[in-house]
């Protein structure tokens, strides 16, 4: 399994959501780095199950471990290795699916692609749970780069047909980028807030789910940063965004809504202030032939409804060869979005940050 990735940052994440622990190593971390313990758990906290009731019931404190790589709170260069220890497994709500597929899971390409050995157990490798120790190494690499005034933040832009307003993508304070840890659920609007909310009560009661759109922002990216074709800013947010599970598109900038612009509408503008030349507008997303404009980075991502639902569904039994049909057990998120915003995070910290080591 290709669970490994960077080119000078490296991270590796490893374990099975119903194994004894979940983890992550973290290569090339520079020496002397303080980790404030605090403020790493509160943010893993975040993305922890069973905070609400729209989240999984699933009871998990997510306390990462460190093996090795931090001493007094402060990286020693070696590698740093986390793990998470699995306390609320109930693996008697998977034993109808040894011989199935559940819809729209991993189950069927999985079984395929490794003749069945993969632990299927609440996704196994594949399932939501291994995005904890993504977060220890994002929740790390956050810390890093906001003592270079470099300052990432997150919001769930939309659930269903209900929108939350935009980032400023022009004059984006950090004051702005926080607002949404303040609110029940990650957003900018109390009012959004108060309508997802009660759209979620809906689907809940329904034995359904949803799916979502995250906006992420990164602020203070210096002019410069990336490069062109393959190897561009948009390249590698993208690889790392696609590494979450039920992430299924980006989009940067104005994305896919500059179909419907003119040229004379999209494009960004430029200007002097004073010594400096800024952009009026970032259409761009801070992103030209994947370099970084100075202006803030700005892109959002769309989440498929979670697969895992209590409606009966169509499958198959493959020892039987006959159709089925399926109820799934179990403790299932209504909507993954609102627990992967601290992960969208993550992804795109560590992206960041091993451009940045160029």
């Amino acid at each position: 399994m290709s669970s490994s990735i960077g080119d000078n940052i490296k991270i590796t994440i490893f374990g099975e959501s119903h194994g004894e622990a979940i983890g992550v190593i973290l290569e090339n971390i520079p020496a002397g780095e303080f980790i404030d313990m605090d403020m790493l758990n509160n943010f893993l906290q975040r993305r922890a199950p069973g905070k609400s009731k729209y989240t999984t019931k699933r009871k998990e404190k997510d306390m990462p471990i460190f093996l090795s790589g931090i001493k007094d709170n402060f990286t020693t260069g070696s590698p740093i290795s986390a793990i998470i220890k699995n306390s609320d497994m109930k693996s008697k709500d998977y034993t109808n699916l040894e011989n199935t597929f559940r819809p729209s899971h991993a189950d069927f390409t999985s079984y395929y692609k490794y003749n069945n050995f993969n632990d299927k157990k609440g996704g196994g490798h594949f399932s939501g749970r291994l995005t904890a120790p993504l977060c220890i190494a994002g929740g790390i690499i956050i810390q890093i780069l906001e003592r270079k005034n470099i300052y990432i933040g997150a919001h769930l832009l939309q659930i269903g047909n209900i929108k939350d307003k935009k980032f400023d993508d022009v004059n984006l304070s950090i004051d702005e980028l926080r607002a949404p840890l303040s609110n029940n659920l990650p957003v900018l609007s109390l009012d959004s807030q108060f309508k997802m909310q009660t759209l979620l009560d809906e689907v809940s009661k329904a034995n359904d789910s949803i799916g979502a759109s995250i906006e992420c922002a990164v602020l203070n990216i210096p002019i410069g940063i990336g490069n062109p074709m393959f190897d561009g800013i948009e390249n590698k947010i993208s690889q790392y965004i696609f590494g979450i599970p039920g992430v299924k598109g980006i989009q940067f900038g104005t994305g896919f809504d500059g179909v419907n612009l003119l040229g004379s509408q999209n494009n960004d503008p430029y200007y002097y202030d004073k010594n400096n030349i800024k952009l009026k507008s970032n259409n761009s997303g801070g992103i030209l032939g994947g370099i970084s404009t100075g202006m803030p980075i700005i892109f959002n991502i769309a989440m498929k409804p979670t697969p895992s639902i209590s409606k009966v569904q169509q499958s198959v039994d493959i020892n039987k060869g006959e159709n089925i049909e399926l109820s799934i057990k179990g403790r299932h998120d209504p909507c993954i979005g609102i627990r992967a915003v601290p992960v969208v995070e993550s992804a795109t910290a560590i992206a960041i940050y091993d451009m940045l080591m160029n």
